[in-house]
């Protein structure tokens, strides 16, 4: 799932997780570091909003090993997102080179397990160019994972105002 913010994908990906799952679980890739705040209180909110039938694990950067060593657990992974890992992994340091490599692995990762995965990530290019140098990158690098994940992708979903508009669709037990 891919599209602006608050464009309906978190919601999308979960209920179709929910109609079509029974094992899920959620990978988190936004840390709660702003404890008892707004940040705090939107994950607290998401996490009701999913319910117990969900497993939530929280994965800011080791997202592909994550993958890997939960994808025989569940029926279902829903990652969210991969912008907010993109995010996490520039604020370590990593470079656009080291993002992309991680994209790689994590792309190596979905195809080898056995359950279905649904990526949600933010569509951050269609914008104007940020002034200044990190956002830059950051818009940059989002997007080069975002088409990584895309090309690899059997289905690919672009949100726009809460409406699913499939842009890509091959037939296969990966989303």
């Amino acid at each position: 799932m891919t599209g602006g913010c608050r464009s309906g994908k978190s919601t999308f990906a979960m209920v179709f997780a929910d109609r079509s799952f029974k094992q899920k679980i959620f990978m988190a890739t936004c840390p709660a570091q702003d404890q008892g705040q707004e940040m705090a209180q939107r994950i607290t909110e998401h996490q009701k909003a999913r319910g117990p039938e969900w497993q939530t694990i929280e994965v800011p950067t080791a997202l592909p090993e994550a993958v890997a060593t939960q994808g025989s657990k569940a029926d279902v992974i829903l990652v969210d997102c991969l912008t907010l890992w993109v995010s996490n992994l520039l604020a370590e340091g990593a470079s656009q080179k080291k993002i992309l490599a991680h994209s790689d692995a994590l792309t190596k990762a979905i195809h080898k397990v056995p359950c279905s995965v649904i990526l949600v990530s933010n569509e951050v290019g269609c914008g104007i160019v940020p002034e200044n140098r990190l956002a830059r990158l950051f818009r940059d690098v989002a997007g080069l994972v975002n088409q990584k994940v895309a090309a690899s992708a059997n289905r690919v979903v672009w949100m726009v105002a809460g409406i699913p508009v499939t842009i890509k669709h091959t037939f296969s037990r990966h989303l």
